[in-house]
């Protein structure tokens, strides 16, 4: 026979909790009945009591009353111990100390040669019923873990067994009585029998417990979703509320515009430029929105390949050098040549949003974006002289919608640049951190670590919310 049933689970984790409840639920029932053993060992004692020799029956007590108090020493610790423990804790104390149930069964299995032909049949009859319900008591208390359970019960049955067949084979030269051999029969066929019931018996306890696992994770699974769908309602409203905000002022101002256009047509060199600057506030706000969508819904798509270093800060010089410069602020660029693997658009939209960002918090002073070679690798930096990030907001500024209370500038943008940036990087496995200070400047690193194929479409393809990154301050 094998010594245990094959653990019809999902999951590792899952096979682990089903058995250290199954032990749980063992060590439980023994401490409930503990008592109960001590008293089956008295009654056996003064059934007997007339019938066989004080010595030997002593000997058999003393056995008997020194493996109770021993399980009632294990189950105690048990208690002190492990009761309250994980699953690991309960499997671990039970590889300690499970061998005590097959020793409890070793001294009542040798309780026949107290009484097997030897004391009255009325006698024997009660010997044999009180070890027929340790047995039954067997499959219902230890069947929540089949190997004990077997070898209690093989214990139970083999050591009577070999006592009844010396009796009758050595002692008696098979000259005793008939029903001798109908009682070893009936012993065998009852401890079959036992062991049938007891398998079922643990194929019920597990897969209760199985079931009660898989419900808890349900549950868990619920709560979970719930908490999301409740931050997804919380978003969405965060989300109304800021885009209902920022599109209002450049329509209200285009509307304002036209009209002043329409009664002041002699207007329209002062006027064109500020409908202009609202007309990209719109623009600028709906390519934010179709970045956020497209991330939400993983449908960015990848084209990881050698990326030109040179060729992306070039690309981001010609973009913003004007309107860094008409800031009054000055722009550098200091670049190391070289190549790295990424997603050439989604890389220069990190860092071009960076750069952006850099632009519009900083009144004087300049940028400077470098591309260097670092122990790690090769790495972007965007450095300002703005007005900086206190601490405690360095971490939710790569939050949706999330704008910096009273910072400067702020009221003009719509908290989804970052969010962004944090976003994609994370899906090209280019980790970015930041340092600040406030009133002095800021700077955002971008380390281009190789980008895996496989592993970014993996990321992308998530609806989840990513891990945002790493904030050094």
């Amino acid at each position: 026979m094998k010594a245990d049933l094959p653990p019809d689970v999902a999951t590792a984790a899952e096979a682990e909790w089903v058995r250290g409840e199954l032990i749980r639920s063992l060590m439980r029932t023994a401490r409930s009945t503990r008592v109960v053993g001590l008293l089956l060992i008295f009654l056996f004692a003064g059934v007997l009591w007339s019938d066989t020799r004080p010595l030997v029956l002593g000997l058999w007590a003393a056995l008997a009353f020194g493996v109770a108090g021993l399980r009632l020493t294990i189950i105690r610790l048990y208690g002190r111990q492990a009761l309250r423990a994980g699953a690991a804790e309960q499997v671990a104390f039970y590889a300690r100390y499970g061998w005590i149930w097959p020793l409890s069964a070793l001294a009542w299995g040798l309780s026949p040669v107290l009484h097997f032909d030897r004391a009255p049949l009325q006698d024997q009859f009660i010997c044999w019923l009180i070890l027929a319900g340790l047995g039954m008591f067997a499959i219902n208390s230890f069947s929540f873990h089949l190997r004990t359970m077997r070898a209690y019960l093989n214990v139970l049955a083999l050591v009577p067994l070999t006592v009844m067949l010396w009796r009758i084979g050595v002692d008696l030269h098979f000259r005793g009585p008939t029903y001798h051999y109908w009682l070893v029969l009936l012993l065998v066929t009852f401890w079959l029998l036992l062991l049938q019931a007891g398998r079922r018996l643990h194929v019920t306890h597990r897969k209760n417990f199985e079931l009660q696992y898989r419900n808890m994770q349900l549950i868990e699974s619920l709560t979970r979703q719930t908490h999301a769908a409740l931050d997804a309602v919380e978003i969405k409203n965060r989300f109304l509320a800021s885009a209902a905000h920022d599109l209002r002022q450049p329509v209200h101002a285009l509307g304002l515009y036209a009209d002043w256009l329409s009664g002041e047509p002699e207007l329209v060199k002062e006027i064109a430029p500020k409908i202009v600057e609202s007309t990209k506030a719109v623009n600028a706000l709906f390519d934010s929105l179709f970045d956020l969508v497209r991330l939400d819904s993983g449908k960015i798509r990848l084209t990881i390949e050698p990326v030109d270093l040179d060729k992306v800060l070039h690309d981001l010089e010609v973009q913003y050098r004007p309107l860094a410069e008409a800031k009054g602020l000055q722009f550098r660029l200091h670049g190391v040549p070289g190549t790295v693997v990424s997603d050439p658009i989604l890389l220069q939209r990190v860092v071009g949003n960076l750069v952006s960002n850099a632009i519009k918090y900083t009144d004087r002073g300049g940028i400077l974006v470098a591309s260097r070679v670092t122990r790690r690798g090769r790495r972007i930096e965007v450095w300002d002289t703005g007005m900086g990030i206190a601490l405690e907001h360095q971490r939710e500024i790569f939050r949706e919608f999330y704008k910096v209370p009273a910072h400067e500038g702020t009221q003009d943008g719509f908290g989804l640049g970052l969010y962004i940036v944090a976003r994609l990087s994370s899906i090209l496995g280019h980790p970015l951190d930041l340092a600040s200070r406030p009133g002095r400047g800021t700077v955002f690193r971008l380390d281009l670590d190789p980008t895996d194929p496989q592993q970014a479409a993996e990321r992308a393809a998530a609806v989840q919310l990513v891990s945002r990154p790493w904030v050094r301050a």
